[in-house]
């Protein structure tokens, strides 16, 4: 599985017999994700979904240093309504989504950090190899003051738990690869020198299995898992809409190493 890089950012998508594998390359800005990438992601996701020969998928960033480090969020300084912030969301719903649905089983090979949209993909593959220095989080309350989706709380919660998901939210903590181990989050941590080979041998044994018991399982889970989530498109636009979240790009985007004055508003 070898990595190609580009200084154009994108998502890199080959197919290798029964195993799909999707890389994001964007090094400059350790692997954060474009609008474009995201929107590759989601047509990669429904490739993978459509063609019933693949039974395994990867995801790994390149270069080593991030998995995902976060999401482009330089879009967010033109925005002025809270009916952006539901259209953005209602996007990103859309490209998780497809992820999602994916009928074969993901897997997350994560190295170094895995951060806002990092840490969402990372939650929606159904396992996890994360080298030592991984780290985990989506400090969102303490850099932009955005908020995330009914969809992604679910996804991010029921994948680490409703505490752990607290502390990366409302107290902006990274987690590290052997916390979310000893939670059952991750299914190994693996030296770097070891990770090819250890991806490989769990791709080869997600290929052997039953490709209907895994696409009728994860199917279920995932209708389960829709079927309780709220409407909360109200909250979204309060907080996309706030002077807060305002203040938060504006001073994130200047590279300002205090924290914002939240006023609440």
């Amino acid at each position: 599985m070898s990595e190609a890089t580009s200084e154009t950012p994108r998502v890199i998508y080959e197919k290798q017999g029964h195993t799909a594998h999707i890389r994001f390359s964007n090094p400059a800005a350790h692997n954060a994700l474009t609008s474009q990438m995201w929107h590759q992601l989601r047509d990669a996701a429904r490739d993978i979904a459509a063609d019933r020969a693949i039974r395994v998928a990867t995801f790994r960033g390149v270069g080593a240093k991030a998995f995902i480090s976060g999401t482009d969020i330089s879009k967010f300084a033109d925005y002025t309504t809270g009916q952006q912030g539901v259209d953005y969301e209602r996007d990103i719903d859309e490209c998780m989504s497809a992820v999602d649905a994916i009928p074969c089983t993901t897997i997350a090979l994560v190295e170094g950090w895995a951060v806002g949209g990092g840490m969402n993909i990372s939650a929606a593959c159904d396992f996890r190899i994360a080298t030592p220095d991984a780290r985990f989080g989506s400090p969102i309350g303490r850099t932009i003051g955005n908020c995330l989706s009914a969809l992604s709380l679910a996804r991010i919660g029921g994948a680490v738990g409703v505490q752990y998901a607290k502390r990366m939210v409302l107290l902006g903590e990274f987690l590290t690869a052997q916390q979310l181990h000893d939670s059952g989050f991750l299914l190994r941590i693996v030296e770097r020198d070891a990770l090819e080979t250890e991806a490989e041998a769990l791709c080869q044994r997600a290929a052997e299995n039953a490709p209907l018991t895994t696409r009728v399982t994860k199917e279920t889970l995932l209708r389960g898992q829709k079927a309780l989530l709220p409407d909360i498109e109200d909250l979204i636009a309060l907080v996309y809409g706030s002077a807060d979240f305002r203040k938060g790009v504006a001073q994130f985007l200047a590279r300002t190493k205090t924290l914002p004055d939240w006023a609440g508003e």
